[in-house]
């Protein structure tokens, strides 16, 4: 089979995802990777969205076992025309739980053809200095994972002699377990320190953030994926509603044992 153009189809607004599938890609030796970031709104024009390539891999971030809703209805606009595909899932330290499984299925009914899948772990997004989970994952360990992966892959897909026909395993439960959410929620802004640099604006991948004003943030919209305190160069955003704090408390408390990569091909 032939491997020279890989796409990279992915949703990552604190860039953990973008980074452990540009590892894989580096494990392929694709000499044609192409990006198409999902992350903010209509980032794929309607042009791109039939994939043409000999393979893609398809990323996302979990969220409470989950694949984003947002990152869902973004992705179901792209055609898959029979292309092989790794599914790859990027989780907190948690538990990945249904949302590798999700992202088969939603690629199978896209047109792709699932063959292989990984779940990595990156820094959570309600990781803080005080309370760090996952801290500065994807580290060089997991890299060196990521491109190994690639090159099993790439390894199956040169000695593959026929279709790609049968259905890929992975672990997960259908139907997927249900999602309770928290209503309300959205990062703070210390006005006395933002400089309206609008920095937070651009990195949200729902628009949540109203441009002229950085400090209103529309909590319907915000899914707390935190890109915005990420990103501020002064530190003026800050998740500190009482329940996150609880809940990243009992993250840091019960989760912070390192879990390694997991792989299927």
């Amino acid at each position: 089979m032939n491997m020279e153009s890989t796409g990279l189809i992915y949703f990552s607004p604190t860039h953990t995802t973008r980074k452990v599938l540009e590892g894989i890609a580096q494990g392929l030796q694709a000499t044609d990777a192409r990006h198409f970031d999902l992350t903010q709104p209509d980032a794929i024009p309607q042009s791109s969205r039939n994939m043409n390539q000999d393979l893609v891999v398809i990323g996302a971030p979990v969220y409470a076992g989950r694949l984003p809703p947002v990152m869902v209805s973004r992705f179901k606009r792209i055609r898959g025309n029979g292309v092989p595909a790794v599914i790859v899932v990027v989780y907190g330290n948690r538990e990945y739980e249904d949302a590798l499984i999700e992202l088969r299925d939603l690629a199978l009914e896209a047109g792709f053809r699932p063959m292989a899948a990984g779940a990595f772990i990156g820094e959570h997004s309600y990781s803080t200095t005080d309370l760090p989970i996952a801290a500065g994952r994807p580290d060089a360990g997991d890299m060196a994972k990521a491109q190994e992966f690639g090159k099993s892959i790439r390894a199956k897909l040169m000695t593959a002699s026929g279709e790609l026909s049968e259905c890929l395993q992975v672990p997960g439960s259908i139907p997927y377990k249900e999602v309770n959410s928290l209503p309300g929620i959205a990062p703070a802004t210390n006005e006395a320190v933002c400089t309206k640099c609008a920095t937070c604006v651009s990195a949200c991948p729902t628009a949540a953030i109203d441009r002229e004003n950085p400090g209103c943030t529309d909590t319907e919209r915000c899914i707390r994926c935190c890109a915005c305190v990420k990103v501020c160069p002064v530190k003026a955003k800050s998740l500190d509603d009482p329940r996150i704090k609880q809940i990243a408390a009992w993250l840091h408390a019960n989760f912070s044992d390192r879990k390694e990569p997991e792989t299927y091909v």
